[in-house]
């Protein structure tokens, strides 16, 4: 039963991440991309931080070394997608992305040795593709941007591994907040670096902001790394692949973005991908 609720506790995650996209948009009409990470990594610590204030009184080098690793690929996942977005579409920026599911079994195979199942790497080819329909423009050259935004898939894909590594060996209140700790602190020294220090923030800036840092960040990843405890770290890669179809959903209901067929083959794609390989899994099991 535990397995079954990780898998769902996943696609809340991959839901309110999808929302994460209209409030990212509407946070940026009025604050620069490093001055949003800043904020919100500061909720997440913050938040982290009163969670687990009782678990910090007896913290190991081991959790904070571990921590750190996770929130050092966290912040240079984020750092590289938003920098990445400058020279290239966000459609490009989204599916380059979304390699991070590709990845990771492959960096589990090389770092752990651990096999990579047929069925596991199917899944991923059709996440990928899945993606790559709601994605992908025509033009499909490979720019300054669009190198950067597969550097950036390379964080996430560590982010996620590291998660299901350290989660099982270490308190996950504990990681969460030496994670957000510090991207918070990188966050804050790219924010002085690039120049972002003035802040003239909107009431709709705030609301979207709040959004980000309290439930997209502090809850959400929270809620990923408790349920990584159960979930492989590969299918947990595709299934949070599916932020990208309620990414998708938000931004026609609330942005009003017209729906094509191409979007619906994207999703279909996509929600099959998640599918085939949680079913593989229950197969492996009986």
């Amino acid at each position: 039963m535990n397995h079954y609720l990780a898998i769902a506790g996943l696609v809340v995650v991959t839901i309110i991440w999808g929302g994460g996209f209209v409030a990212s948009d509407m946070a940026l009409e009025s604050l620069l991309p490093f001055q949003i990470m800043a904020i919100r990594f500061f909720l997440g610590t913050v938040m982290m931080g009163a969670i687990s204030i009782k678990g910090l009184k007896g913290i190991k080098k081991q959790e904070v070394k571990a921590g750190a690793l996770m929130g050092a690929a966290l912040f240079t996942a984020f750092a590289l997608q938003i920098i990445g977005l400058q020279y290239t579409t966000p459609s490009k920026n989204a599916f380059l992305t979304a390699l991070n599911v590709v990845m990771v079994p492959f960096i589990a195979f090389i770092i752990c040795k651990k096999k990579i199942g047929v069925k596991g790497i199917i899944g991923a080819v059709m996440a990928v593709v899945g993606v790559g329909i709601l994605s992908l423009e025509k033009n499909l050259t490979l720019g300054l941007g669009d190198a950067l935004t597969l550097i950036c898939a390379v964080g996430f894909a560590f982010q996620i591994f590291f998660t299901s590594i350290y989660v099982k060996k270490y308190r996950a209140t504990v990681l969460n907040f030496i994670q957000m700790l510090t991207a918070f602190v990188l966050s804050v020294i790219s924010m002085f670096c690039f120049g972002e220090t003035q802040f003239a923030v909107t009431t709709k800036g705030w609301i979207s902001v709040l959004y980000l840092g309290v439930v997209s960040t502090t809850l959400c990843y929270l809620l990923q790394t408790a349920c990584q405890k159960h979930v492989d770290e590969t299918k947990a890669a595709i299934i949070l692949s599916m932020e990208s179809v309620f990414g998708t959903l938000f931004s026609i209901i609330i942005l009003h973005e017209q729906i094509t067929l191409r979007m619906v083959i994207g999703c279909v794609i996509i929600l099959a991908a998640v599918i085939i390989s949680n079913l593989a899994e229950v197969q492996e099991e009986t």
